[in-house]
């Protein structure tokens, strides 16, 4: 498969984007419009939280040039093979997951079925269309019980806390499978707290803040003594986006005497996508207030079962290898999320 070529000159794709009406899927298929990409978008609209923000998210989509979509589930795999056949495909972006530890200890099958079933039907169908290169979502949640930070992408992983974690590190294990039998370049990015306008509902910074303004109590675990990598969802996308076109091969110096847990003789990497630089939860709360203009009303509760205390992401190969510099300050991204939620909600 090859990319056409512009009048001016410049490449344009085709990429499939899964889970493209989800928080990351929306803005980056944005950005690939915005490039000149065709992008095709595939989305159950699953309810696990406001359809209709979901389906606002789509609306913007459809009203740029460029854009393909279809309302389908990973996990039907008849329904899959279609569309890589029609729509050709040349890189897979793959976001579309059941998302949420605290909800995969409550319903782990469901987790199961999306992250594990799916996820082998997107890399069978990458293989047998031989996609230029699968670029999948994983997550910081795999770090798990590791205690070393900032956490690397050279450390092992082998102690998760929660089924959506255990998910993802299958994830990683598959893509590598195949990266390995098939020769397909796969490339794994683990995010970390990604936040931003038209985020998911789901996420502390959202909730917090609908409770600010409702004047409702928020939970604050462990006492506000948790600290995480909030990356900001612009930052992200560029990171996505310049991954894609840095294609794997694999790794000469890669020895299995001494296995590095990130790259392989095989063309499969793997990333961090942080911002680098862990907020504690209670100034976190802080920055929301100040925002706000209104004080929180918090109630402190212990460690919920499957959390970490931090997530810290060592970026150092995405700086070396991308040139990545998140750029985006948690003042400066709260503001514009919350300047986003006044709009949408509000007005």
């Amino acid at each position: 498969m090859f990319s056409t070529m512009t009048k001016k000159g410049s490449f344009v794709n085709t990429i499939l984007v899964t889970g493209v009406a989800g928080f990351i899927g929306f803005h980056l298929a944005k950005r690939l419009l915005k490039e000149g990409n065709t992008v095709v978008g595939l989305d159950n609209i699953n309810d696990y939280y406001d359809i209709g923000l979901k389906e606002a998210r789509l609306k913007h989509l459809l009203s740029e040039n460029g854009f393909k979509w279809h309302r389908a589930d990973i996990t039907d795999v008849a329904k899959l093979e279609s569309i890589f056949a029609e729509s050709k495909p040349q890189f897979v972006i793959n976001l579309a997951a059941q998302a949420g530890v605290r909800h995969s200890i409550k319903y782990p099958h469901s987790y199961i079925q999306s992250n594990v079933v799916g996820f082998m039907n997107v890399l069978e169908c990458c293989r047998h269309a031989k996609i230029e290169h699968l670029v999948f979502a994983s997550s910081s949640s795999v770090y798990g019980a590791n205690g070393r930070v900032p956490f690397s992408i050279h450390h092992n992983v082998d102690h998760p806390l929660s089924i959506y974690a255990a998910t993802k590190k299958s994830n990683e294990m598959m893509a590598h499978a195949y990266s390995s039998l098939y020769s397909l370049p796969c490339t794994g990015l683990r995010f970390f707290t990604v936040y931003g306008p038209w985020g998911r509902p789901d996420m502390a910074y959202f909730s917090f803040t609908k409770a600010v303004l409702d004047g409702k109590t928020i939970d604050v675990f462990n006492n506000g003594n948790l600290e995480r990598d909030f990356t900001y969802i612009d930052d992200v996308v560029s990171a996505v986006i310049r991954v894609m076109h840095k294609i794997p091969a694999g790794n000469t110096a890669w020895r299995a005497e001494s296995p590095d847990p990130a790259t392989s003789y095989a063309p499969y990497r793997l990333y961090n996508v942080g911002n680098h630089t862990p907020v504690k939860l209670s100034r976190f709360i802080e920055i929301i207030e100040k925002q706000l203009c209104r004080k929180a009303q918090k109630n402190y509760l212990p460690m919920q079962a499957g959390e970490v205390l931090m997530t810290y992401a060592d970026v150092g190969d995405l700086i070396s290898d991308i040139n990545y510099q998140p750029s985006t300050s948690i003042e400066d991204g709260i503001a514009s999320f919350i300047s986003w939620y006044k709009d949408y909600y509000l007005k």
